[in-house]
């Protein structure tokens, strides 16, 4: 797996940690939520471990925030972020679109082959589409995957776990929108 740069996991970090506080949890309390472990949640906050995917979505899930807001500042970001990686999945976070109802994340996506990553439900009403440039992904609802081919473009409630896998034993190349409704 790759590593990432010691100040965007310091970032990192710092944002969780402002985001903790701002809704009043004890590292403890958030660690347990998240279901990660506390030196780990200690370690992300510190910038001494590098966030992996999975930590982050289990960690903004409890948070009740888009992955960008622990990736980048609002309205400060003009270059992709330094792409996060998981068990199967490389993402980049290209941009964030903020209106008055709706928060848009736009990523670009590789999925490796030979592993499955599962991501926790997001909140209620959150909605993901892959649209797949090259490869064969097998994507959406963990109970009920959808493949799709170099090409589709498909979409899934994503308020249940969900996966990514390469289908045919190739990098699977994407973008993926993340649509959440705007905090009231």
């Amino acid at each position: 797996m790759q590593e990432q740069k010691p100040a965007f996991a310091a970032e990192v970090g710092r944002r969780i940690q402002r985001l903790r506080h701002a809704r009043g949890l004890s590292l403890s309390e958030l660690a347990h939520r998240a279901a990660v472990g506390k030196a780990t949640l200690s370690g992300l906050e510190a910038g001494t471990r590098n966030p992996t995917l999975e930590t982050l979505y289990a960690i903004t899930a409890q948070l009740e925030v888009p992955l960008a807001s622990v990736l980048t500042d609002p309205g400060t970001r003009t270059d992709p972020t330094e792409a996060v990686h998981g068990a199967a999945v490389s993402a980049t976070l290209l941009e964030t679109f903020v209106d008055a109802t709706v928060i848009t994340e736009l990523y670009r996506l590789r999925i490796r082959p030979g592993r499955v990553q599962i991501s926790p439900a997001h909140p209620r009403g959150v909605v993901e589409y892959l649209t797949v440039f090259s490869g064969t992904a097998r994507v959406g609802p963990a109970d009920d995957p959808i493949v799709a081919e170099a090409g589709d473009h498909v979409r899934w409630a994503a308020d249940v776990p969900h996966l990514y896998s390469a289908d045919d034993g190739a990098d699977v190349h994407a973008s993926l929108l993340i649509r959440h409704g705007a905090p009231g």
